[in-house]
């Protein structure tokens, strides 16, 4: 959730930077790639996120079996 809504703020960041248009000084239009930067960072996080959780998951249920394996035996 966090990531979602950091890339929707660079979304409405990038939309009011290119409706100011010329009205945005030269000098500032590298804030336009901040966004666009921003915008791909927050979905890479959006996509990978899910995947870590999930693996992480799947390596504390790995560890719990090997552990309950070795209590079992003599």
């Amino acid at each position: 959730m966090p990531a979602a809504l950091g890339t929707a703020a660079w979304v409405v960041a990038l939309i009011v930077l290119l409706a100011m248009g010329d009205a945005l000084p030269d000098s500032e239009r590298w804030w336009i790639g901040v966004c666009v930067t921003g915008i791909a960072l927050g979905v890479f996080g959006f996509l990978y996120i899910p995947y870590l959780l999930r693996k992480r998951g799947e390596t504390v249920e790995h560890a719990a079996e090997r552990v309950e394996g070795r209590s079992e035996t003599p």
